[in-house]
């Protein structure tokens, strides 16, 4: 990731002496020779990647920001918390529509209930998510004269925490997680509708139902369990890719979230802040991945029997 966000031409000094002299600043070449020993950037790229490496492990230090001029740790620990809940949220509200409705369709093949399910499937499956930010800013100014916009109202902006004030952020992030959520749990549906057929098809369903197993039992004992396993192995990844996903909808709703940082940081080369921000992206993969594998674990006891 270090390498690959420097593999544009140029780096940071090279972009801000740009705008230096675009806004009429004249930069001697004593000075950008001073710049450059100043943020590192004379040294190899293999030694700029050791040097950062090292601090990481052994001090916690991320680096500087060229860009904000401030540690790039205190930048992302600002943001981490709403930008997870938001990630959190809106993984939350894509399971719990997408489970029963998946079910529901499965269960109900070719009926009005499935056919409308799959024209919302793919609606939010073609939509981006940065159109349908902006459809759902318009109408809410347009016909409710709400601005959801942002994390707080004016009057909340810089006031201290109270449940007001947490009730006024409530009222702003429904709108993120409905329209981050929205995408997975379209995609969600169509996986959980194709595996609950293929399992409701299978002989152990058709068995137990001739034995007289209550159907609501055999329905929710049996194949929606096998059914939700390819729910629960991908739980870590998505929740990245919900995350990882948002900066452009982070940047339409105005929200202080790790994603408009991490945009202007690959915009400007600030290698430190975009490889710690890419690094932690990683990072909540792999951690993710392993909670994924227990939940498996806990739902399909085929998976506990292997030993």
């Amino acid at each position: 990731a270090f390498v690959i966000i420097q593999l544009p031409p140029g780096d940071y000094l090279t972009s801000y002496v740009m705008q230096l002299r675009s806004s009429g600043t004249e930069v001697s070449e004593a000075e950008i020779a001073a710049l450059t020993r100043q943020y590192g950037l004379d040294r190899p790229l293999s030694a700029q990647y050791l040097m950062w490496a090292r601090n990481i492990v052994t001090r916690g230090d991320f680096g500087r920001s060229f860009n904000w001029n401030r540690p790039v740790s205190e930048i992302i620990w600002e943001r981490i918390g709403i930008t997870a809940l938001i990630g959190a949220l809106a993984l939350l509200f894509s399971i719990v529509v997408a489970i029963p409705v998946g079910i529901m369709s499965a269960l109900r093949q070719y009926s009005f209930g499935d056919y409308l399910f799959t024209v919302f499937g793919y609606i939010g499956l073609a939509t981006p998510n940065f159109l349908m930010a902006m459809i759902l800013l318009f109408f809410t100014f347009r016909f409710f004269g709400v601005n959801i916009g942002g994390l707080f109202s004016p009057e909340f902006m810089d006031a201290p925490w109270s449940v007001a004030r947490f009730i006024d952020m409530l009222n702003h992030l429904w709108a993120p997680v409905i329209v981050l959520g929205t995408a997975d749990a379209a995609g969600l549906i169509r996986v959980m509708r194709g595996m609950m057929l293929d399992e409701l098809r299978k002989q152990y369903v058709v068995t137990a139902r001739a034995r007289g197993l209550k159907e609501s039992k055999l329905i929710l004992k049996y194949p929606v369990r096998v059914a939700l396993n390819p729910v629960a192995s991908t739980i870590g990844w998505r929740i990245v890719a919900i995350i990882s996903g948002a900066p452009i909808v982070a940047v339409v709703f105005s929200l202080p979230t790790t994603g408009p940082v991490l945009l202007r940081a690959l915009m400007s080369q600030d290698m430190y802040l975009a490889g710690a921000l890419v690094l932690l992206l990683s990072t909540m993969t792999v951690i993710g991945t392993f909670i994924s594998d227990l939940v498996l674990a806990l739902l399909d006891p085929r998976i506990r029997l292997g030993e």
